[in-house]
């Protein structure tokens, strides 16, 4: 960030993409840090589209699910949930495309894991009920 947005905010022109999480939207069971660090770049992004709203400057943040990749494995924690179910890299890497084409602000992947966020934001605790229920 430090290399490349002085120079975009110079030209007042770029896109800026970020990778969060899902987990950074609403927390999940088992995944605090986790969780905790990509709900500290959701708010980075959002500072900092503040911070640069007048340059033309685009700052976007990709919040998927659970990803068909390596990860789980590797951390040693395999993923057993039933849902959401893990799309492929191929599906976060179209919705990067995405956003560095029209400068959305958020894209959630699947999309439809902007709907449990939005009721997170908007109806707290029915969220952590439906939670709690529903893992």
């Amino acid at each position: 960030m430090r290399l490349l947005l002085p120079g975009m905010v110079e030209r007042r022109a770029g896109r800026i993409v970020l990778i969060g999480s899902m987990a950074g939207s609403v927390g999940v069971r088992g995944e605090a840090v986790y969780a905790a660090t990509k709900g500290g770049l959701m708010a980075f992004a959002d500072s900092l589209r503040y911070e640069v709203a007048d340059s033309r400057v685009a700052v976007s943040i990709v919040l998927p699910g659970a990803v068909d990749t390596p990860f789980f494995t590797r951390r040693g924690a395999p993923y057993h949930r039933d849902r959401p179910r893990p799309v492929p890299a191929g599906q976060v890497a179209a919705a990067v495309r995405d956003a560095l084409a029209t400068g959305r602000a958020q894209a959630f992947v699947p999309s439809w894991l902007g709907m449990p966020a939005r009721v997170h934001g908007v109806a707290p605790g029915v969220f952590r009920t439906l939670a709690k229920r529903f893992g």
